[in-house]
């Protein structure tokens, strides 16, 4: 079995970086050995700097977030978004991170009239310091309707936040699953977690989420004209309760648009490590390129350093 070198930085906090997608998607085919000061392969993300310290690996970036690799600075990339870069680049969405993926594609029992006994909505979120204010217009345009319970710390109207959103969210017959931001391609756990509990989501974010999931069996606020016409027709699935199961009986992914994401990206990987590392690396490091890595190591450095922020703040002031 062939041993390779590899190592993580720059992840999101909580991240293990020994039992990861990543490494299930290599295990089975090499011998893996951490490596922080000389690997061949280093794999990060959009957390942090450190990655500019290594300048002989393979680098390959992983992005959760509604950013697109730089493949000025990365010889392989991996992301949400629906582009097209030869062989540098896998669309692998946050949500296929989720080892709940495969359970969407089993019919659920819509026959249960628990279903139909559950609370109204809720909303979960932390914070809306970078998220769309759509987010919070729909929760209040909603709202009106009858109350939406808000479990997260944001707009808390249950008492305390909880503790466990998806025993949380079981309890609804909808769910407001909108992202941070609308983005072709970038669809999050934010959608597939009211799925895995049988809660209606009422969703807001990628355009073309269709690609991935049936549109029919949840609210795509895309479809419709406006934001009162989609609560019009939650509040009619809210007091039609065949309307509900009918809705509730559509699969979340249909049998076309199911992927097996852990072995596409496996096959992803497998192809750059079975290339000579001289073959692997695809950035130039002469050339303009070299004075771009060069910025952008420094901009990122006097960010991280609190240095750059005063000077952004005055500038978005100015603006």
């Amino acid at each position: 079995m062939k041993v390779i070198r590899l190592f993580f930085v720059d992840f999101w906090k909580g991240f293990d970086y020994n039992d990861n997608f990543i490494v299930s998607a290599l295990k089975d085919h090499y011998r893996i050995i951490y490596d922080s000061q000389n690997p061949e392969y280093l794999f990060y993300s959009l957390f942090g700097t450190k990655h500019f310290r290594y300048k002989d690996a393979v680098k390959i970036y992983f992005t959760g977030e509604n950013d697109v690799p730089d493949f000025n600075l990365c010889d392989y990339g991996i992301g949400s978004s629906w582009i097209n870069f030869g062989n540098r680049y896998f669309r692998f969405p946050l949500f296929a991170v989720s080892k709940n993926y495969d359970g969407l594609f089993t019919p659920m029992n819509t026959e249960q009239a628990a279903y139909l006994q559950r609370k109204f909505c809720n909303f979960v979120y932390s914070n809306a310091q970078v998220s769309d204010p759509v987010r919070e217009k729909f929760f209040y345009r909603l709202s009106e309707y009858k109350k939406v319970d808000s479990g997260g710390k944001y707009l808390n109207n249950t008492g305390n936040p909880v503790s466990d959103k998806i025993d949380f969210i079981k309890d609804y017959k909808f769910t407001i699953a909108f992202e941070n931001s609308s983005l072709s391609g970038y669809t999050t756990e934010k959608l597939t977690d009211p799925m895995r509990v049988n809660s209606i989501p009422v969703y807001w974010g990628n355009p073309v989420v269709g690609k991935d999931f049936n549109t029919k069996s949840f609210i795509n606020l895309m479809d419709y004209q406006s934001m009162n016409e989609a609560i019009e027709e939650i509040i009619y699935l809210d007091n039609n309760d065949s309307a509900y199961l009918d809705k509730l009986s559509q699969p979340w992914i249909e049998e076309e648009k199911k992927r097996d994401f852990g072995n596409e990206l496996s096959v992803f990987l497998n192809q750059i490590v079975e290339l000579p590392l001289s073959e692997a690396k695809q950035t130039p490091d002469y050339g303009y390129n070299y004075f771009y890595k060069k910025k952008q190591n420094i901009g990122n450095r006097l960010y991280n350093n609190n240095l750059l922020r005063p000077v952004l703040k005055m500038i978005m002031k100015s603006e």
